[in-house]
């Protein structure tokens, strides 16, 4: 997933898909060390993918905190 699509969903949408994203790679890593999964790549990318929701997920929530911040240090 592209980080332009993620900045475009809400901070509840983006922590569902942090959820999921976070099942999906429990998953990948029970079948890595089961010898069943076909494509190890596939948990490079969904941790990749994590990282990039939580980013957008800091930067939304630090822009909502910005004004307060402001308002502190006048």
């Amino acid at each position: 997933m592209k980080a332009r699509e993620l900045r475009e969903l809400s901070v509840e949408e983006l922590k569902s898909r942090l959820k999921d994203e976070e099942e999906s790679l429990s998953n990948l890593r029970f079948q890595l060390s089961t010898s069943q999964l076909e494509n190890p790549i596939k948990v490079r990318s969904v941790r990749r993918d994590i990282a990039r929701i939580r980013t957008i997920l800091t930067e939304k929530e630090a822009g909502a905190r910005k004004p307060m911040d402001e308002v502190s240090s006048v």
